[in-house]
């Protein structure tokens, strides 16, 4: 991952709504969760403004969607986050850190 892409995944999670969102499909794991499950899940909110948080982690390349029947159905990008945890670490210590070791 380079600084760009950090900052673009820094960028879409640094909203409430959508590092939430990022959170709930973590722990959904690979079968990812539908939107409208997301959207209840996210009390008040409306679907068409989950619609758009949605968007804006697919264009940083965080989360992916798929249909299945008439459900659009989001997953967490599990390589993308650990990146994005990696780009972090990576210069951690100065690579002498048996914490960063784990990560990269």
């Amino acid at each position: 991952m380079n600084e760009n892409q950090a900052l673009g995944a820094f960028a879409a999670i640094s909203n409430q709504t959508r590092l939430r969102i990022v959170r709930m499909l973590v722990v959904a794991g690979a079968d990812g969760r539908a939107a409208g499950a997301i959207a209840e899940a996210l009390e008040g909110a409306p679907p068409s403004r989950i619609s758009f948080h949605l968007s804006q982690l697919e264009q940083a390349g965080l989360v992916e969607s798929r249909r299945e029947g008439r459900s659009i159905i989001y997953s967490a990008i599990f390589p993308a986050l650990s990146d994005l945890v990696a780009f972090l670490m990576r210069d951690c210590c100065e690579g002498h850190c048996a914490v960063c070791d784990k990560v990269t």
